[in-house]
């Protein structure tokens, strides 16, 4: 088996803490739905042609950055948020644009 830094770092990182990154990776990013409840085009999105929008709602992960970009061409704002776990605690708002 040929070790490369992925699987070095695999190789040092707990199996509870890689099947939450794998559990996460595996989650759909909902883009296409947002669009399209919208009734958005992909060509109607200014900063992205329509071959990078097919491309971006495909993904499972991007750069925050890439999201502000596709959510402000859509026309809003995004909030990102720390949800603590369990208790009643309410949430930290960690960026609003």
């Amino acid at each position: 088996m040929e070790f490369t830094p992925i699987s070095k770092l695999d190789a040092r990182t707990s199996p509870e803490v890689l099947a939450k990154a794998r559990k996460l990776y595996e989650q759909d990013i909902k883009l296409k739905a947002l669009r399209e409840k919208y009734g958005i085009r992909q060509t109607d999105i200014a900063k992205f042609s329509q071959t990078a929008v097919s491309k971006l709602e495909r993904r499972k992960d991007m750069r925050i950055s890439t999201l502000i970009d596709y959510i402000e061409s859509l026309g809003m704002g995004l909030e990102i948020s720390a949800l603590p776990t369990g208790s009643g605690e309410k949430r930290e708002v960690l960026l609003r644009v």
